[in-house]
C-alpha cells in the first residue's frame, strides 16, 4: 500500500505537466463539456472510452465501442502493480468514460491526476456468460450503442452454444467430470458441464482445505492462470487446467471461451 501511495504522489505531480498539454480542460484537446447540471460528459456518436485492462476493454468493445484505450498492458496480470505513464493520463483527460474493476482502486486517482471529467464506471469482471452479457447490455445503455451490443450478444450465444456442445461431447464416457475450481474460474466448469465439488481462493489455501478438496477426488482442477501458485492438489490424481480470464490485445471475449474449451477438451482426453 505504501508503494501505491508513492506512485500516486508522482502521478499528481505529473498532472501539473499534463495541464500544459490539455489546457486545463479547455480547447480542442480537452475532456468533453459537461451536459447541463448533471456533470455527465456531453458526447456525440460513439463515446471515448478508456479502460484499465483488456477485460474491461473487451466488454466495452462488445458493447459497441470500436477502439477503447487500454491503460494496463496485457503482460501485467495484476493491474494494481502497474505504474501509469503520462500518456495514460493524457488519454484519461480526453475520455467520456473510464471503466475499472473494484480491485483496481487507482482508477479514481488516475482520473483525479489527469483532471478528467470522465464518468467512472465500475465493471463486474466475470466470464460467466449470463453475467458477461448483462454487463455488455448495461454498458451499451450507458454508451448509447444498444444495437451493436445486441448483434454481439446474438453472435456470442450462437458460438457459446457450439462450444458447450463440443466440449461436452468430449467427456469421457459421456459422464460429467467432478471439478474443483478457483473462485474466478467457475464459469469454465459450467462450460464443460462439470460437476463442481469445491472451490478455493483467492486467499491462500490451508493444508486442511487442501486435504478436504483432495478427499472429494476431483477429476479436474480449474486453476486461475493469473493467480496460480503451482499445482493445487498434488498427489490427488486430478488434472490441472489453467484457465485464462483476460482477453488478448484484440479485445475479443470469445477467444477466452474458445481457449478454455480447448484446454478442457485436452484435459478430458484419455491420452
Amino acid at each position: 500500500m505504501a508503494r501505491t501511495r508513492v506512485r500516486f504522489a508522482s502521478l499528481l505531480a505529473l498532472s501539473a505537466a499534463l495541464t500544459l498539454v490539455t489546457g486545463c480542460g479547455n480547447g480542442s484537446d480537452s475532456a468533453p463539456a459537461a451536459d447541463g447540471a448533471s456533470g455527465t460528459p456531453a458526447r456525440s456518436g460513439t463515446p471515448v472510452v478508456v479502460v484499465t485492462t483488456t477485460w474491461e476493454g473487451a466488454l466495452a468493445k462488445a458493447a459497441g465501442v470500436g477502439d477503447p484505450k487500454v491503460i494496463v498492458p496485457q503482460s501485467v496480470h495484476h493491474a494494481p502493480d502497474y505504474d501509469p505513464k503520462p500518456s495514460d493520463l493524457a488519454a484519461v483527460a480526453k475520455a467520456d468514460f473510464v471503466l475499472y474493476a473494484p480491485f483496481e482502486p487507482y482508477a479514481a486517482k488516475i482520473k483525479e491526476a489527469a483532471g478528467s471529467r470522465a464518468k467512472l464506471v465500475e465493471v463486474n469482471l466475470d466470464n460467466d456468460p449470463e453475467k458477461a452479457k448483462a454487463e455488455v447490455a448495461r454498458l451499451a445503455a450507458l454508451f448509447g450503442t444498444e444495437g451493436a451490443a445486441a448483434r454481439w450478444t446474438a453472435s456470442f450465444d450462437t458460438e457459446y452454444a457450439a462450444l458447450v456442445k463440443d466440449v461436452q461431447s468430449a467427456r469421457p464416457g459421456g459422464k460429467s467430470p467432478s471439478v474443483v475450481s478457483q473462485v474466478f474460474t467457475t464459469w469454465a466448469a459450467k462450460l464443460s458441464g462439470a460437476t463442481p465439488v469445491g472451490t478455493y481462493g483467492p486467499e491462500a489455501v490451508t493444508p486442511a482445505r487442501l486435504a478436504e478438496l483432495s478427499a472429494k477426488k476431483p477429476a479436474l482442477v480449474l486453476d486461475n492462470a493469473h493467480m496460480t501458485t503451482g499445482v493445487v492438489l498434488p498427489d490427488s490424481g486430478a488434472k490441472q487446467v489453467e484457465i485464462v480470464n483476460y482477453p488478448g490485445a484484440d479485445l475479443e471475449l470469445l477467444p477466452v471461451y474458445r481457449n478454455a474449451a480447448a484446454e478442457l477438451k485436452k484435459a478430458m482426453s484419455p491420452s
